[in-house]
């Protein structure tokens, strides 16, 4: 009898346990990136289409991170920037048309606050740390579904990713953000929406 007892605890333990899914919002969702322009001062930039999705255990503390980005969709608000970085010595867009980012989900208490990652882009693939400086989540009142958001950030060098034009005296030190929203999944066996 105590056995049985506790397999059901271990079941039940699992079951609450197990990772919830949540997918991107695209509309919600803009990665952007910050370099020093001449030492005097700096571009801002941001990519306009992003997918993905993300995994959260938050009673065993873990997680993972899935960031796709259309490398061709970045937007200085200058177009002529914007000509220039996908061109061969920058993004390369035409050769890598995404870039990727994925990673496990480092939490302090009940919260994530980093995520330990690698970047795929221009076909190389390094590690990059992302510190969470923000991540909260709530029943959005209007979609009736969990709905999570998180603010990172990470620091690469873009030379590292075979663009090495101007990156003279840490010219080519790049802060890469990823703000993001996500709305979790909804449960395959719940009756459908009428």
């Amino acid at each position: 009898m105590c056995s049985i007892a506790a397999a059901i605890c271990v079941t039940s333990a699992n079951l609450s346990a197990a990772p919830v899914h949540y997918t991107i919002d695209p509309e919600h969702t803009f990665p952007s990136l910050e370099f020093p322009h001449m030492g005097i001062s700096v571009w801002r930039g941001r990519f306009n289409e992003t997918a993905g999705r993300f995994t959260l255990d938050r009673e065993a503390r873990t997680g993972t991170v899935e960031v796709r980005v259309a490398t061709d969709s970045i937007d200085f608000g200058l177009e002529s920037m914007r000509a220039f970085a996908v061109q061969r010595d920058w993004l390369e867009v035409e050769r890598f048309p995404e870039m990727t980012y994925a990673g496990t989900l480092v939490f302090e208490g009940e919260s994530p606050v980093a995520v330990d990652g690698r970047l795929s882009l221009r076909g190389i693939t390094r590690p990059l740390r992302l510190s969470i400086r923000k991540f909260g989540c709530l029943t959005h009142p209007a979609e009736q579904r969990e709905r999570c958001g998180a603010d990172a950030e990470g620091v690469l060098d873009r030379a590292d990713y075979g663009m090495g034009l101007y990156t003279e005296d840490g010219a080519g030190r790049i802060t890469l953000r990823i703000q993001v929203e996500a709305l979790r999944d909804r449960d395959p066996a719940a009756a459908p929406e009428s």
